[in-house]
């Protein structure tokens, strides 16, 4: 069982940065392909960014490409989503996820991949 927390989230103008983290406990990161989605009120969760677990490989939704960085510490059993220019369309719950069946260079981009989650916080941008 793997046990996600994320933290950094909060309120922030727009045009600012973020950095979101995703710490795991009860099994080491090094072999889980790692996901972030997000659900605005009244919206259904979408697809953010990935990485593969060996973090060769990164995937972004469109509409975040060139303003979001998603990056991994195996060691630290940690992953990472950097968020520069927000927007206030970015207000959401962000959430982490684990999926432990992608191979070393892949990271699922939809949801039902993915078997571990955590309670997102809470992403506000204000304009």
């Amino acid at each position: 069982q793997v046990q996600l927390v994320e933290s950094g989230g909060g309120l922030v103008q727009a045009g600012g940065s973020l950095r979101l983290s995703c710490a795991a406990s009860g099994r080491t990161l090094s072999s889980y392909a790692m996901g972030w989605f997000r659900q605005a009120p009244g919206k259904e969760r979408e697809f953010v960014a990935a990485i593969s677990w060996s973090g060769v490989s990164t995937y972004y939704a469109d509409s975040v490409k060139g303003r979001l960085t998603i990056s991994r510490d195996n060691a630290k059993n940690t992953v990472y989503l950097e968020m520069n220019s927000l927007k206030p369309e970015a207000t959401a719950v962000y959430y982490c996820a684990a999926d432990s069946a992608s191979s070393s260079d892949y990271a699922a981009a939809v949801d039902y991949e993915y078997e571990y989650w955590g309670q997102g916080p809470q992403v506000t941008v204000s304009s």
